[in-house]
């Protein structure tokens, strides 16, 4: 469990008033997607923050629409120590509480709260003078808006953008560093990059542009009004900023059956298609399905190449039997069923017990099956879907570069299995120290302590034993270890003792 450690006093002799100058030092648990910092080795962040910097931190999250638990002010009184304790509790719970919240504590402003130094780059700006760099090279695009806060990657930007050729036709440009799971040469990377284009499937969404440079990469794809599946499923604008539209969804409406078959289906077939080409993907959710005329279009297909780490990662590491790319594109599927279904994300994972679909038809126990294993019973939700596809599906992959792209694959599976072995081993040792800590743990070995004194005194005393050294004796406090010992040596009863049998073994055997 995080904790708070004790409030440093003011270097001065006047008080402040706490919510303004006096800073608070909190110690917390690494959560999930804070896994890179620590402290002294240990999976934990220390902020140094005053209450004035939690209470920015909360006006800047409103936007999520989210009821944050943060401490009320107080301007008198402030200094009482019961209150300062209470605070302390109060910010900790508050911390705790976004910290564990799988969309907020990937945002930009919670990292940047906990972690000032290697958050401080400005990612807009430099993404401005990346694409400012493009724009010099190829002349024939041209930017309408960027469209801020739109995702939840914090190096990662977005820009509305046209072909000065067709300038009714608006396009959206990416712009994102390399990800930690990188594992292609750059000359691969470029070379698979610039193949995105020639890509063609009904169920994949078309990129019209892509490259890379040392550091970042580049992509320009159609931008669709409608939005993506959660836009869709969420009643909100494909414009509006992440935080306010998924945080606390005010309209969430899950899809018709006949919708979650048909969108699940052209989903699965593009994911076969992927996986038959030896593409890894590893990036499905609701956000990266775009909805067209009844049709669903898997987005960031590149993102497994440029090292990113996928949405469900924090949800991944914890289950050491899910360790390929197409296991987690299989674990994301069922979530991406169950938000289709209920309008929202599970709550927890794993789900121990599914509520009962909102639509009643006889179809709906092939959906519960689905939802919670993939048998033989999953085939009749969507074998029986008809698809229309107006294009035959091409992707052309030199032999080479499947290569590398195998390689990759096995160096990114390979990764995902020793960050799950070390999350494992820090649980095991939480779990340890915890139940070490424990009131209970603590009145067993006093209750244990007792009795190996007691056996050490009796030892000390019995007729015919060699005295115990002092030094083995436990410590006496206040006089109480005396007068136990006075007391055992009046209740002293020879009779009580056994008698014991000596097996002299020091004779030599003939």
């Amino acid at each position: 469990m995080a904790f708070m450690e004790q409030q440093p006093q003011p270097m001065s002799g006047r008080k402040p008033p706490l919510d303004d100058t006096v800073p608070l030092i909190t110690v917390i648990e690494a959560s999930q997607s804070l896994q890179s910092h620590t402290v002294n080795g240990s999976n934990r962040s220390r902020v140094i923050r005053r209450y004035s910097d939690f209470d920015m931190l909360n006006n800047s999250l409103l936007i999520s629409g989210l009821n944050l638990p943060l401490p009320p002010k107080k301007l008198l009184g402030n200094m009482d120590r019961e209150f300062i304790a209470e605070r302390q509790k109060g910010l900790q719970a508050y911390l705790n509480y976004i910290t564990r919240h799988h969309i907020l504590s990937s945002c930009e402003l919670v990292k940047k709260f906990l972690d000032t130094n290697n958050y401080s780059a400005n990612y807009t700006e430099i993404a401005l003078q990346q694409v400012s760099m493009f724009f010099r090279s190829d002349p024939k695009w041209e930017v309408i808006e960027p469209l801020k806060d739109i995702g939840w990657r914090l190096r990662k930007r977005y820009f509305l953008v046209k072909d000065k050729d067709q300038p009714k036709d608006k396009q959206v440009l990416s712009w994102v560093d390399l990800g930690p799971d990188k594992f292609l040469s750059d000359k691969d990377l470029l070379s698979a990059v610039k193949l995105l284009p020639t890509l063609s499937h009904s169920n994949i969404a078309p990129v019209s542009f892509a490259t890379t440079s040392e550091s970042s990469a580049l992509v320009i794809r159609v931008f669709s009004e409608k939005g993506t599946l959660r836009d869709h499923i969420c009643k909100v604008k494909p414009k509006e900023p992440f935080l306010k539209k998924y945080c606390n969804p005010k309209k969430i409406q899950g899809l018709e059956q006949q919708q979650i078959r048909t969108y699940g289906r052209q989903i699965l077939e593009a994911l076969k298609f992927l996986h038959d080409k030896g593409f890894p993907y590893g990036h499905l959710h609701a956000s990266n399905v775009l909805i067209e005329e009844n049709a669903c279009k898997l987005l960031d297909i590149e993102n497994s190449l440029l090292g990113l780490p996928s949405y469900y990662r924090p949800y991944v590491t914890q289950f050491r039997k899910m360790n390929t790319t197409e296991s987690i594109d299989v674990y994301s599927f069922g979530h991406l069923l169950y938000e289709m279904t209920y309008g929202r994300p599970p709550d927890a994972v794993p789900v121990d017990q599914y509520p009962p679909p909102p639509f009643s038809s006889v179809g709906q126990y092939d959906l519960l099956f689905t939802l919670s294993r993939f048998n033989s019973r999953s085939d009749r939700l969507f074998n029986d879907v008809l698809l229309f596809n107006s294009e035959k599906p091409q992707f052309k992959i030199s032999s080479k570069l499947k290569e590398a792209l195998k390689s990759s694959k096995e160096c990114l599976e390979k990764h995902l299995v020793e960050e799950q072995r070390t999350i494992h081993q820090h649980k095991r040792l939480t779990r340890a120290q915890s139940h070490h800590g424990s009131e209970e743990e603590k009145r067993k070995r006093k209750i244990l302590a007792r009795k190996v004194h007691g056996i050490l005194c009796s030892l000390r005393f019995s007729p015919g034993n060699e005295a115990v050294p002092p030094s083995l004796l436990p410590p006496s406090a206040n006089g109480a270890g005396r007068s136990a010992l006075l007391s055992s040596i009046q209740s002293f009863s020879k009779g009580k003792l056994k008698k014991s049998e000596t097996v002299d073994r020091s004779v030599p055997r003939l």
